[in-house]
């Protein structure tokens, strides 16, 4: 068997899980130990997110023609990849934070929603909250001043504030 034929099943595979892709972040994962990339790909599982690790030949092959080839210039040495359908920015954040405490273990590069962001870039959008904290931190910024409304509301419209019919 040729091995074209052999890897053309994997670069199939990568091109699958890019179809549709939120974002793809690459990731150096050099010197981290088992019980890191274990939290890590458990982690990185519970928020929806792909990671695997591919030869770099195998993902330039895949990337190849799509919004996400501008990762070629990144794929040198160990290099993982981590796939969101959902959620474009967990990737970078969930890595991010393996980053800080694994020192070799860095960001590379990524493809944010069509766009390329380099390892300075992709660590910007690591701070970026995910989708349901914003969500949440929307709802109460609408929620704080139609609470307040109601306030004014109601004390203009009993403006003895309710002392009398507690005294009847």
């Amino acid at each position: 068997m040729a091995k074209v034929e052999l890897k053309q099943p994997i670069v199939e595979e990568i091109k699958e899980l890019l179809n549709g892709a939120a974002s793809a972040v690459l990731i150096q994962y050099r010197g981290i130990t088992v019980e890191d990339d274990t939290k890590l790909r458990k982690e990185f599982r519970e928020a929806g997110i792909v990671y695997k690790v591919y030869k770099n030949t195998m993902i330039r092959f895949a990337v190849q023609g799509t919004e996400f080839e501008p990762l070629t210039a990144d794929l040198e040495g160990p290099t993982a990849i981590a796939i969101s359908k959902d959620d474009a920015t967990a990737p970078a954040r969930i890595a991010a934070k393996y980053a800080k405490t694994v020192k070799p273990f860095e960001l590379k590069s990524g493809v944010v929603e069509g766009n390329y962001y380099d390892k300075d870039g992709i660590q910007v959008i690591a701070t970026i909250p995910g989708r349901e904290e914003l969500l949440s931190k929307l709802l109460g910024s609408l929620q704080s001043p139609i609470t307040n409304f109601a306030r004014v509301i109601k004390q203009i419209a009993d403006p003895e504030g309710g002392e009398e019919e507690a005294a009847e």
